[in-house]
């Protein structure tokens, strides 16, 4: 190169240094400054990146408090074998409905669904006759027991001479999942 650049006359390398640089300023003007963001968007990109790892760390710090919790949350309340679930709940029901004079008229089998990760659910469906204090009353009654029994549906009419509240009454109870397979270990997490 150094020899075809010596046989130029002196206007010729002018031109052809002239060319080289307008090539170069073209090539940069192209492909090298629309990329002076990029490097911005790459420490960008980092500082995310490194923030996000701490919290991740932070997280990851905290899984002995989180399992503490979690042992601490899986004792409380009562341990009800699985097989015995719907008949807890049912004697449930049964005790609140004689303790408040709510009348169950009718009820329907229970229904058992395992969704949740640490609950059981069973839902069943009831038809009480009551005063609407002694309806009140019973629900209340419900919502205390520690098997989080709940309301999921309610519908209610008068009876038929209009001085009670026929209600139908769709009651779910919460159970820990798989404390009756294990009572040792239950009560070892109680401790």
């Amino acid at each position: 190169m150094k020899k075809y650049f010596e046989q130029l006359r002196p206007i010729e390398r002018r031109l052809a240094v002239g060319v080289i640089v307008v090539l170069l300023l073209v090539v940069n003007y192209v492909e090298i400054w629309p990329h002076f963001s990029d490097w911005g968007d790459a420490n960008s990109k980092t500082q995310q990146a490194q923030q996000t790892l701490k919290r991740y760390q932070d997280a990851i710090a905290q899984a002995p408090t989180y399992e503490r919790l979690l042992k601490k949350f899986e004792s409380q309340g009562a341990v009800v074998a699985q097989e015995d679930q719907a008949v807890d709940m049912m004697r449930t029901v049964s005790q609140q409905s004689a303790a408040t004079g709510a009348a169950i008229v009718s009820q329907s089998r229970s229904v058992t669904h395992t969704n949740s990760v640490f609950f059981v659910e069973q839902v069943q469906t009831i038809n009480v006759v009551a005063t609407d204090e002694q309806l009140v009353n019973f629900l209340y009654g419900l919502g205390n027991d520690p098997a989080m029994i709940r309301v999921r549906d309610l519908s209610l009419q008068p009876d038929g001479p209009r001085q009670k509240l026929n209600a139908a009454v769709q009651l779910v109870a919460s159970y820990q999942k798989g404390a009756g397979k294990n009572l040792k270990n239950a009560t070892a997490f109680a401790q």
